[in-house]
């Protein structure tokens, strides 16, 4: 199997995070690929031209990170991080969706702050952004004692969406706001899956 995949993109290391903590990594190559380029072929591969995608052994082509990480959560041999049914399932999928919800503003943060010009900013798509990702915050802190060490594909999603805090917005503190979760995620900084997952421009 072959993951297309960025090191900047959180989608695709929550991705390459799961294939990891699984031991699936050995069986999937990564690709680099670069999105962005107006010369890459990722097209041919995902019609939105986004990472992650993953081309399987019979060269199925799947895409979004939640819907590869259940893909490839039926082939190990571990305690599932996507539960099959129940409360378990529940928990884990509303848990991703946070972390996946707090991704999504920020990675639309960042358009507005960095590649939109200046002076066609939106203050209000700013604020809402910014809003998002605080509440979300909030949530995560009242819900910290519950986070697992990366066993649920929700707590995966937002160890990712926290990296990406510290990524792309390292200037800014949610650590202290938030004590709880903070302590939590800087076990999982620890953990070898999140050091070879590592964000790099």
């Amino acid at each position: 199997m072959k993951l297309r995949y960025t090191p900047a993109s959180p989608f695709a290391r929550k991705v390459h995070l799961m294939l990891i903590e699984t031991g699936l990594d050995k069986r999937v190559e990564l690709v680099n690929t670069d999105p962005w380029s107006d010369d890459n072929d990722l097209p041919k591969d995902n019609p939105l031209g986004k990472v992650p995608t993953l081309i399987d052994d019979d060269g199925h082509q799947v895409f979004d990170s939640r819907t590869i990480c259940e893909y490839l959560d039926g082939m190990h041999g571990g305690a599932r991080l996507v539960p099959i049914e129940g409360k378990a399932r529940l928990t884990a999928l509303t848990r991703q969706a946070l972390g996946d919800g707090m991704l999504d503003a920020s990675v639309w943060l960042r358009v507005e702050l960095v590649r939109r010009p200046e002076a066609l900013r939106w203050p209000y798509i700013v604020a809402r952004h910014r809003a998002a990702v605080s509440r979300s915050l909030e949530q995560l802190e009242k819900e910290a004692a519950t986070l697992t060490d990366l066993a649920s594909i929700g707590d995966i999603a937002v160890a990712c969406a926290l990296g990406y805090l510290d990524f792309r917005f390292a200037d800014e503190d949610w650590r202290g706001p938030h004590p709880k979760v903070a302590a939590w995620f800087d076990r999982q900084l620890k953990r070898p899956s999140m050091i070879a997952t590592m964000p790099r421009a």
